[in-house]
C-alpha cells in the first residue's frame, strides 16, 4: 500500500518527505530501493512465529506461560524528516 501512496503523491505533486513523511510496515526488501527509500518498521517474523508456537504449545499442555512482546525495529530512511515547527 505504501508504494501506491508514494506513486499517488508523486502524481499529485506532493513531495515526500518535504510535504509529508511516509512510514511503511514490515520492511519489505524493496523498501530500501524505492524513491525515496522508505522508512519502515521491521519485525522479526521468525521470532514472532516461534513465540506463537511456544504459546500454543503451552496452552495445549496446560502450562502457564507469560509470552513477552517482541520489540520492532524502526528503520529510518529517506521518506521521513524530523518534525520541525
Amino acid at each position: 500500500m505504501t508504494i501506491g501512496i508514494l506513486h499517488a503523491f508523486a502524481q499529485a505533486g506532493i513531495s515526500v518527505p518535504d510535504d509529508v513523511s511516509i512510514v511503511g510496515f514490515d520492511d519489505i526488501p524493496e523498501a530500501a530501493y524505492l524513491n525515496p527509500a522508505l522508512t519502515t518498521v521491521r519485525q522479526d517474523f521468525r521470532a514472532v512465529g516461534q513465540r506463537a508456537i511456544d504459546l500454543l504449545s503451552a496452552v495445549l499442555n496446560d502450562i502457564p506461560s507469560a509470552t513477552p512482546l517482541l520489540a520492532p525495529e524502526f528503520i529510518v530512511r529517506d521518506s521521513t524528516r524530523p518534525h520541525t515547527r
